[in-house]
């Protein structure tokens, strides 16, 4: 097979960039190595900046968030001494974010790439990348049993932080900045009406938090051990832990099934430069931030918008400027967004290494928080999403 870029993965940072592309007139192949059942029903995150939304009405993939989303005007900290509630548009310029799962951002951009006649492959499990450094690099992946290749231009890497593209780098050209949380976050997915506004926990027996999916569905977290055991988490022990951690009252945390039940670990990673010859990585492919802050998906689609036309223009007229500006460009954001993530996860969580010193400084950033207008307006800022970079 021969194409322009060949796209390494079908999550949200290779799906956006096909349909850039693909409007453009761009040719590109997209190999996924999971079945399209599978990527289609893997609940992730479901908090979308302004920016994510709007690059989803630009590509005409918007319909069915427009009916079915929800608009979150409203950002709640709860803590020992009351709740911190944040109105976004109060604090930014009339921006909000809206709830919308990631599985249904995946649906909707594989629906509309199918439909345009894009190339999407899956269950295509690419193996190794040969020529990085040439002209004419050549993806080698396994679909229907067979031995294939994919020759292109440009390889674009969106295979998450366990797919095979980051690892075709030499490790003495990849600096790697990895920091790993003591502590993992247990998530549900309960089929129940969920809390008003997406509320943050700070409790002495650890951070909890109560999102939502959809009216119908709640997503609610508890912080766990990294290796936490889900047998000894049972539905009732799970709810008692909930009700205890978010200062629930009354009848606000409603039971209901629970339809998913896992672990999510707390990792902040970034490797850079975010390219290698004629490879350029995006999304979870290149950095992970801590879930605080809401950001993957988000910091995946900001890095395709640059990656976007900075191909667009190769190809149209051969200038390799913006690309040779790609990795600096969107590590801006990126460390932006590591830097957010890591301080709503420093400020909400339980750590068990604190001494009573740095549990008293948390609490009183908390107490800062509260009566500071410019430190909610802060928080407000970066949830709801920074300015894109120049590119």
């Amino acid at each position: 097979m021969r194409t322009q870029v060949g796209i390494v993965g079908a999550g949200p940072a290779g799906l956006f960039l096909s349909l850039l592309l693909q409007r453009a007139g761009v040719d590109c192949v997209v190999l996924e190595s999971r079945s399209r059942e599978y990527v289609e029903s893997r609940v992730r995150a479901g908090v979308l900046e302004e920016g994510t939304v709007a690059l989803m009405e630009e590509l005409g993939a918007a319909e069915r968030l427009r009916r079915e989303s929800t608009p979150d005007p409203q950002l709640d900290i709860r803590y020992y001494g009351g709740t911190i509630s944040m109105v976004l548009p109060e604090l930014t310029p009339g921006k909000l974010v809206t709830i919308y799962g990631q599985q249904e951002v995946v649906k909707d951009l594989i629906a509309a790439r199918l439909a345009r006649g894009g190339a999407i492959l899956f269950e295509a499990e690419a193996s190794h990348i040969e020529g990085l450094t040439g002209d004419r690099p050549v993806i080698h992946f396994k679909h229907e049993g067979e031995a294939k290749t994919l020759e292109c231009d440009i390889v674009a890497g969106c295979d998450g932080f366990h797919g095979i593209c980051r690892t075709q780098i030499p490790e003495h050209l990849l600096t790697v900045y990895d920091r790993i949380f003591p502590f993992g976050w247990l998530g549900i997915l309960a089929e129940t009406k969920p809390f008003p506004e997406m509320t943050y926990s700070n409790h002495e027996r650890g951070f909890s938090l109560a999102s939502r999916r959809s009216p119908r569905l709640a997503r609610l977290y508890v912080q766990c051990a990294v290796d936490e055991d889900l047998e000894g988490w049972p539905d009732r022990r799970i709810w008692d832990e909930l009700k205890l951690r978010l200062y629930a009252s009354g009848g606000e945390l409603t039971e209901g099934p629970i339809l998913q039940k896992g672990v999510t670990p707390c990792r902040a990673y970034v490797a850079a430069p975010m390219r290698y010859g004629r490879m350029f990585l995006a999304g979870d492919a290149v950095h992970i931030v801590p879930p605080t802050g809401a950001k993957g998906l988000n910091l995946a689609a900001a890095d395709v918008r640059v990656l976007s036309r900075a191909l667009i223009e190769f190809f149209r007229t051969g200038a390799t400027e913006r690309l040779d500006r790609y990795s600096d460009t969107c590590l801006k954001r990126v460390w932006k967004g590591v830097r957010y993530s890591t301080y709503m996860t420093s400020l909400l969580h339980r750590f068990e290494a604190h001494t009573p010193f740095e549990r008293r400084v948390q609490q009183a950033e908390l107490e800062y928080v509260a009566g500071s207008l410019a430190a909610r307006t802060t928080i407000a800022e970066n949830y709801v999403g920074l300015p894109f970079e120049e590119d």
